[in-house]
C-alpha cells in the first residue's frame, strides 16, 4: 500500500498539513510562528443576548428555533411524501421510528410504550438535531462584538471599581457592523486600560458574542427539557396508580422504615432532575470549549476529529435522557411491589 505513489502523495500532504497546523496554531507561537491562529475565544457559560439592545432574545434560544423549525420542514417533507414503497429518506425515517418504538415496547411493555413513545420520541428528536446544528460553521464565531465599556460594566463590584488593567478583550481589524479577526493575530490581546491609552486606528476591542450557540449549551434549556420530562413521568403515574403514586413518597402504613424510603424517594426525584439537567449540559458544554481549544491550539486541522466524536457524543446524550425519561416513566406505572408479580 506505502508503494502506491498516489497513497505516498496523500501520506505527504497530510504531514505537511499537519505541521503547518501546529506551527502556526498556538504550540507554534511559543517558536515565534503561530502565524495562523487567533487568541482563544471568550468562553461563557450564561447565555448571550442577540444584540445588546435586546437582552431577552438570547444565541441559544435562537439555535433552539433553528432546531424546531429543522425538524418542522423534515416532519411536512416526510408527511406530504408518503408512499406505500418508501424511498430511501421515508425508509431511514421508518427504521429509526420503528427501532424506537421496538425499543420502548420491550422496556415499557406494548401499552404503555405507545403512551409514552410520543414525548420520548420527540426528546431525543430535538435534543440530537440541536446537538448536531450546535457545530455548524458560524456557530460561536460570528457574531457582534461587545466594546470595552460594556465588557467593564461586567467587572464592577459592589463599590463601582473596575480594575481595567487586569480585563483582557481581544482586537479586530475593521470597524462599523462588519469586524474580523486575521489568522495571525494569536497574542494580540490587551487590557482594557492598554486599549484606553493607546487606541489603535482601523481596528476595534471588545469581546466577541456570537450570533449562534448550541442550544444545549445554556442550561436553562437542559433544565426545561428535564422539568417536562419529569413532570410527564409523574402525570403518567398518577394517571396510572392514582394516589397510590403518591404513596411512594409518603408511607406511614409501613412504619417508621417505610416513611424513610418514601423521604428518599423523593430526593432521589430531585437528584433525577438534577442529573437529568447537568449531564445533558455538562457533555454539550464541554464539547464546546474542546472545539474552541483545538482551533486555538491546531488551526485548520485540530478540529476534524473532534468534529466526528462531537456527533457521536450528540446522539448518545440525546439517546440516554430519551431512554432514561422511558425508564423512569414506566416505573413511575408500575405499582409499589409489582416487581413480585
Amino acid at each position: 500500500m506505502l508503494r502506491n505513489p498516489r497513497t505516498l502523495l496523500i501520506l505527504a500532504i497530510g504531514l505537511v498539513v499537519f505541521v503547518v497546523a501546529i506551527l502556526g496554531g498556538a504550540l507554534g507561537k511559543a517558536f515565534g510562528l503561530g502565524f495562523l491562529g487567533t487568541p482563544l475565544a471568550a468562553i461563557a457559560i450564561p447565555a448571550e443576548p442577540m444584540h445588546p439592545d435586546v437582552p431577552i432574545i438570547t444565541n441559544t434560544m435562537v439555535a433552539t428555533w433553528i432546531a424546531i423549525v429543522v425538524l418542522l420542514i423534515v416532519t411536512l417533507l416526510v408527511r406530504s411524501r408518503l408512499t406505500e414503497v418508501p424511498g430511501r429518506f421515508q425508509g431511514l425515517v421508518e427504521v429509526v421510528l420503528e427501532f424506537f418504538l421496538n425499543l420502548a415496547e420491550s422496556i415499557a411493555g406494548r401499552e404503555r410504550a405507545r403512551r409514552f413513545f410520543p414525548l420520548v420520541m420527540t426528546i431525543f428528536l430535538f435534543i440530537v438535531t440541536a446537538n448536531w446544528i450546535g457545530i455548524l460553521p458560524g456557530f460561536g464565531t460570528i457574531g457582534w462584538i461587545e466594546d470595552t465599556k460594556h465588557v467593564a460594566k461586567h467587572h464592577t463590584d459592589d463599590t463601582g471599581y473596575v480594575d481595567k488593567a487586569h480585563i483582557e478583550v481581544q482586537t479586530f481589524s475593521g470597524e462599523g457592523p462588519v469586524a474580523f479577526m486575521l489568522p495571525g493575530s494569536l497574542g494580540n490581546d490587551v487590557t482594557i486600560k492598554e486599549w484606553e491609552e493607546n487606541p489603535q486606528d482601523g481596528k476595534v476591542a471588545g469581546i466577541l458574542i456570537p450570533y449562534f450557540r448550541g442550544a444545549n449549551t445554556d442550561i436553562n434549556m437542559t433544565l426545561s427539557i428535564a422539568i417536562i420530562a419529569m413532570v410527564m413521568v409523574h402525570i403518567w403515574g398518577f394517571s396510572a396508580l392514582g394516589f397510590g403514586h403518591l404513596g411512594k413518597y409518603i408511607n406511614f402504613k409501613e412504619g417508621p422504615i417505610g416513611f424513610f424510603v418514601g423521604i428518599l424517594e423523593g430526593i432521589s426525584e430531585i437528584a433525577r432532575l438534577i442529573s437529568f439537567t447537568f449531564r445533558l449540559f455538562g457533555n454539550i458544554f464541554a464539547g464546546e470549549v474542546l472545539l474552541a481549544a483545538m482551533i486555538f491550539l491546531i488551526p485548520l486541522i485540530g478540529i476534524i476529529p473532534f468534529l466526528g466524536l462531537e456527533l457521536f457524543v450528540g446522539m448518545i446524550q440525546a439517546f440516554i435522557f430519551a431512554m432514561l425519561t422511558l425508564v423512569f416513566a414506566t416505573a413511575a406505572t408500575t405499582a409499589h411491589g409489582g416487581d413480585h408479580h
